[in-house]
C-alpha cells in the first residue's frame, strides 16, 4: 500500500511537511510506503472551466504546461491521499488550491477515480485561520466520495518559522495519532473489500436553483 502526500506549502523543509512527514513515519511504521510531492513552490495556474477534462474523459487536464497531470496520476496510483497546506488569509494556499481544484475535478469527472480512496487533511498555522483552512481542504475529500480517518482534535499544527511546529506537543499527537487511524483504516479497508461487495457508484446529478 502506499499514501502519497502533497505539501501545498511554498517552503520545502517547513512546518506543513513537518506534519506530512509525522504521519508518514506512523504509516511507514505500519509497512506502508510514503512519498511526499512538493507543490507549493511550483508554477501552477488555476482551472480555466473549459470542461476539457470532461469532454475528453482520459484523466488529464487540458492545461498541460505544468506537473498536475502527473500528481493526477500518482493520485490514481496511490491507496491513500493526504493534502497538507499552509494558511493563507484563512485559507489554502494559492498554489494548492489551483492545483486541487483542477486535479480534483479531473478526477471527479472521469469515473470518481478517488472514490473510496483514504483521504485526509492537514494544515500549520502561525495562529488563526487553520480550521477555515482544515474545513476547506476536507472539502475535497468529502466530494471525492473518499474515507477520512481523524485523530484527537482537529488536523491542525502551529509555527511561524520552519521547525517550530516540532515543539508544538499536542500538534505532533495529532498527526501521529492520524497516521496511525490512518494506517489502520488502509488495512481495515484492504481486508474488507475480500469480504463485502462494494457500494456501486452512482451517475452525479447535477441542479442549480435557477428555474
Amino acid at each position: 500500500m502506499k499514501v502519497i502526500a502533497f505539501n501545498g506549502s511554498p517552503h520545502k523543509d517547513g512546518n506543513t511537511d513537518h506534519a506530512l512527514k509525522v504521519i508518514g513515519q506512523e504509516l511507514i511504521k505500519e509497512g506502508i510506503e510514503f512519498e511526499v510531492v512538493h507543490v507549493g513552490n511550483k508554477a501552477v495556474r488555476g482551472c480555466i472551466a473549459c470542461m476539457g477534462c470532461v469532454k475528453n474523459q482520459n484523466e488529464r487536464c487540458a492545461i498541460a504546461t505544468d506537473e498536475v497531470n502527473d500528481w493526477i496520476q500518482k493520485m490514481k496510483e496511490a491507496d491513500g491521499i493526504l493534502l497538507g497546506s499552509p494558511v493563507h488569509y484563512a485559507g489554502i494556499a494559492g498554489t494548492m488550491k489551483s492545483f486541487l481544484d483542477r486535479a480534483f475535478f479531473v478526477t471527479s469527472v472521469n469515473q470518481s477515480m478517488l472514490r473510496n480512496k483514504v483521504g485526509a487533511t492537514v494544515v500549520a498555522v502561525r495562529r488563526s485561520g487553520g480550521v477555515s483552512t482544515f474545513d476547506s481542504l476536507n472539502h475535497y475529500i468529502m466530494y471525492s466520495e473518499m474515507i477520512m480517518p481523524t485523530s484527537n482534535y482537529w488536523n491542525v499544527t502551529h509555527g511561524l518559522e520552519p521547525k517550530e511546529a516540532e515543539k508544538d506537543e499536542e500538534g505532533n499527537q495529532i498527526m501521529s495519532i492520524l497516521g496511525k487511524n490512518m494506517a489502520w483504516l488502509l488495512k481495515v479497508l484492504a481486508a474488507g473489500r475480500k469480504q463485502v461487495e462494494p457500494v456501486l457508484a452512482e451517475e452525479k446529478k447535477f441542479t442549480n436553483f435557477i428555474r
